[in-house]
């Protein structure tokens, strides 16, 4: 996931001088300009998606869409300056253009120059389909917090227990469209085992859309069935994140415990261990971290 130490090894961080001022800013929160530069852009991000909900609205389109319209070229302007920038700054810019934030980033930008750059795809596909693709700029916000990351770890750590639970679901699917088809029938409207599985997801799921309703009395007794294990279905896979996430912050407590808040005089970065004597980043000597000098020999 997206952190400082992440972007150091990943990205590359370049030489000292004004790319190396720009990434510490720009990759990097732990100092004022860092954070301040964090603040604007998630403000930025969260105004922008705004401005493509209300022009969303034909009433609000119809009398502001003007301003809507500049307020979306400000925004993909600014969005362009801070991609650039995060491509000059480092020293691997094709690693980050490739990686999940880099494509986020380029998806923030591409639909409003891919109208201007070739109006004939407004001939091919709606418009206003390629100018959705604007509110990918909301995930440019999972960098900036810290549950996102947590979130995602716990996901990826319980992928195979919810891959497991999925193919026992999907067989249960399976078994009791078949009996719904067999039991009811093409003339109530289960025409076929694909169409009665449709049944049995919508209903599993306790969504229950209507279009197909068992008629016979054995076919309810499934139906009902079906409803009762729909909670259990629901209730599996949040236990399994939870339990996950439980563990997620069981670690970071222990790894908070293994560190302090002693920060490097040099580039403010904190976080060290309890016996770190240099900085994890620059490497200057922390304070009250003199090295130890033998004694001499006698």
């Amino acid at each position: 996931m997206f952190d400082d130490r992440a972007a150091d090894a990943r990205f590359g961080r370049p030489a000292p001088g004004w790319r190396r001022t720009l990434f510490t800013v720009i990759f990097e929160s732990e100092t004022r300009a860092g954070r301040s530069f964090d603040l604007l852009l998630i403000a930025a991000i969260i105004t922008s998606v705004g401005v493509v909900m209300l022009e969303s609205m034909a009433g609000m389109r119809a009398r502001y869409g003007a301003w809507l319209h500049g307020l979306e070229w400000v925004f993909t302007g600014l969005f362009t300056l801070e991609y650039v920038a995060r491509l000059v700054c480092v020293q691997r810019p094709v690693r980050y253009a490739l990686s999940f934030y880099g494509v986020i980033d380029l998806l923030a930008l591409l639909p409003t120059y891919l109208v201007v750059l070739e109006p004939s795809l407004g001939a091919l596909i709606d418009v206003r389909v390629l100018r959705l693709l604007r509110v990918f700029r909301i995930f440019k916000l999972s960098r900036y917090t810290h549950e996102y990351r947590t979130l995602a770890l716990a996901l990826a750590a319980s992928g195979r227990k919810i891959t497991v639970f999925l193919g026992f679901v999907m067989l249960l699917v399976l078994v009791s469209g078949t009996l719904m088809y067999v039991v009811e029938g093409p003339q109530h409207g289960f025409t076929s085992i694909p169409t009665a599985m449709y049944w049995a997801v919508s209903t599993m799921t306790t969504v229950g859309f209507g279009d197909l309703v068992p008629r016979t009395d054995l076919g309810r007794l499934i139906a009902s069935a079906m409803m009762l294990t729909g909670w259990g279905v629901l209730a599996v896979p949040t236990g399994i994140v939870t339990a996950e996430m439980g563990a997620q912050r069981r670690l970071q407590i222990l790894a908070e415990r293994a560190t302090t808040d002693m920060s490097c005089p040099a580039c403010s970065a904190d976080g060290h261990a309890s016996d770190a004597r240099y900085c994890r980043r620059c490497g200057t000597a922390l304070p009250g971290k003199a090295t130890a000098v033998s004694p001499a020999r006698t």
